[in-house]
């Protein structure tokens, strides 16, 4: 997952040791597994993602559960179609060696919110998302004895970016709530298992509402430098007072369920390739974990991916003028019943007497199914292309909407003088490790 890095008042790293047992030689019954105690007596688990497979290095997750690892959350989907492809490289593998080894596996979806207003728009993006995931897990085969629930990864507020990356508009707090009650409650509905809502306090507090309904999700708390081999250690607290957000208590606690203590495990005791890991504790009893991780959700037929599903292409508008002005596209892609496409991207290809050079594009997702295309060239002229829908996934089919337009040439832009360059003091190595539990 992304580094979270948040209060703490630790000033050293902190090397933890605890009891571990054998591991299985094979996937042993649940009633059997033993859960040995880690940190702080609590359960103890990681999360991965394709960065734990550098230079496609497998996990050793035999070695996993002798170090006294028992769950590990795994990544399995995203909103962006790029990572959401590369997240599926070891999905199936990893939850397979796992669970045969006696680690019990979930997975998380990193989410990104759509830039819309209305709240239709908000729901109905919150429902594609949901539906990638659904599709997602009955491509496993659904839930067996052996999963935890899928978790929604929600850090990030912003919708839109400036040129320079940083960010122009956020959500409101009641769109986050909102689209996050949305995912939650369709994958609840679908699959029969509550889901896990994973964030960090800080976001908890400044970017949602508190609410009674997201309270009912078990929580999944990132945050680091404090010690879990403490018994009274807990997350969410302040140097003074506590975050307030929906999973805080009277007594201002929050109600987690896992906790996220660190992102710099050392990678290798647990058989994982590279350097660091993050490392979560489980809050409860034996007892609890089993209840978390029961009951099965098969798929039937209809809960299938489809294969190469119809596609239609829509066109909203197209802006050409000038070379001193970038030409935009706006369109969206939808499925037969007329809801947004849940896979694909879309670019704009030029056409066959076109050099393909001669432009440059930049792709804006504004929400599921809907993009926005800006190209720029500096010739003058009339031009024809085609927008693409295209979908690696062969979940719905490829489309693509011809196009063309006429661009007056536009008045040239003044150079800018380059400043004079001008010697820096060389950058001071930042350590994403300090201050946390190196485990």
């Amino acid at each position: 997952m992304l580094a979270r890095k948040f209060a703490a008042t630790l000033s050293a790293c902190i090397m933890l040791s605890f009891p571990i047992t054998a591991p299985p030689s094979s996937a042993t019954p649940r009633e059997a597994l033993p859960l040995a105690a880690g940190p702080g007596d609590r359960i103890h688990g990681a999360d991965i993602s394709r960065w734990q497979h550098p230079g496609d290095k497998a996990i050793n997750f035999a070695k996993m559960y002798s170090a006294g690892l028992r769950f590990i959350m795994i990544k399995a989907s995203d909103t962006r179609q790029d990572a959401d492809r590369l997240s599926l490289k070891y999905l199936d593998a990893d939850r397979k060696a796992a669970q045969n080894a006696g680690i019990y596996t979930g997975f998380y979806h990193y989410a990104l919110l759509p830039d819309v207003t209305t709240d239709s728009a908000i729901i109905k993006d919150a429902n594609v998302q949901a539906q990638k995931v659904i599709w997602r897990l009955a491509s496993l085969g659904g839930y067996n004895e052996m999963d935890l629930p899928y978790a929604l990864d929600l850090e990030n507020n912003c919708v839109r970016y400036r040129a320079n990356k940083s960010c122009s508009r956020r959500a409101t707090k009641s769109a986050v709530t909102l689209w996050t009650k949305t995912f939650m409650s369709a994958l609840k509905e679908k699959t029969g298992r509550t889901p896990i809502f994973y964030s960090y306090p800080t976001f908890l507090e400044s970017a949602m509402v508190r609410d009674k309904e997201l309270s009912q999700y078990p929580l999944w708390l990132a945050q680091y430098a404090i010690n879990p081999a403490i018994p009274t250690a807990q997350p969410g607290l302040k140097n003074v007072g506590c975050y307030v957000h929906s999973w805080t208590t009277a007594s201002c606690k929050a109600q987690w369920v896992v906790w996220q203590y660190t992102s710099c495990g050392i990678a290798p005791k647990y058989g994982v390739p590279g350097n660091r890991l993050d490392l979560n504790v489980f809050r409860g009893s034996q007892d609890a974990f089993l209840a978390l991780a029961s009951g099965t959700w098969i798929p039937e037929e209809t809960d299938l991916m489809p294969h190469n599903e119809t596609s239609t292409a829509l066109l909203d508008y197209m802006v050409a003028t000038s070379t001193d002005k970038y030409v935009v596209f706006s369109l969206q892609v939808l499925r037969p019943d007329g809801s947004p496409v849940v896979t694909g991207d879309v670019k704009f290809v030029s056409g066959p007497n076109v050099n393909p050079f001669k432009f440059t594009q930049s792709i804006t997702r504004a929400t599921s199914g809907y993009w926005k295309i800006a190209l720029k060239t500096d010739l003058a002229g009339t031009w024809n292309g085609e927008l693409r829908f295209n979908d690696p996934s062969g979940t719905h089919s490829d489309v693509a909407i011809p196009v063309t337009f006429t661009l007056e040439q536009g008045a040239a832009p003044t150079p800018t003088p380059s400043p004079t360059p001008k010697s820096s003091p060389k950058p001071v190595a930042s350590d994403g490790c300090k201050n946390q539990i190196k485990n």
